[in-house]
């Protein structure tokens, strides 16, 4: 992996955690009713679920598998529903993905974060 290639896969880390970030601080509060009543947090949160996705794709399959610890496939591959409404969106997964999942991810993204300047 070239310098340049290593230097701009962090750039897509940091926008994953900024991201995820954005998906806890939108639902802060919230109650699943509350989440899928709010049209525009509803659609925000997507969005960002979907670009956390996105920036996902552009990470190295070598550092993807040098951090197992994440689950790069599924974050991909909820962004690949989101995105393109295969059977249409669960709310009881997507706000599982938002209460569960995301509060897991930041801490492992910050940590690759972290790991990969020191490198």
């Amino acid at each position: 992996m070239s310098d340049n290639s290593k230097h701009e896969w962090r750039f897509y880390i940091d926008d994953m955690i900024d991201f995820a970030e954005k998906v806890m601080v939108y639902t802060e509060g919230l109650d699943q009713a509350g989440f899928e009543a709010s049209g525009m947090t509803y659609d925000a949160t997507l969005r960002n679920l979907e670009l956390i996705g996105e920036a996902a794709t552009h990470i190295p399959d070598e550092v993807r598998a040098a951090h197992p610890e994440i689950p790069w496939r599924m974050i991909i591959a909820t962004r690949n529903q989101l995105i393109h409404g295969y059977l249409g969106i669960d709310n009881d997964t997507l706000w599982s993905i938002i209460q569960d999942d995301v509060p897991e991810l930041l801490p492992m993204l910050k940590s690759l974060k972290t790991d990969s300047t020191r490198s």
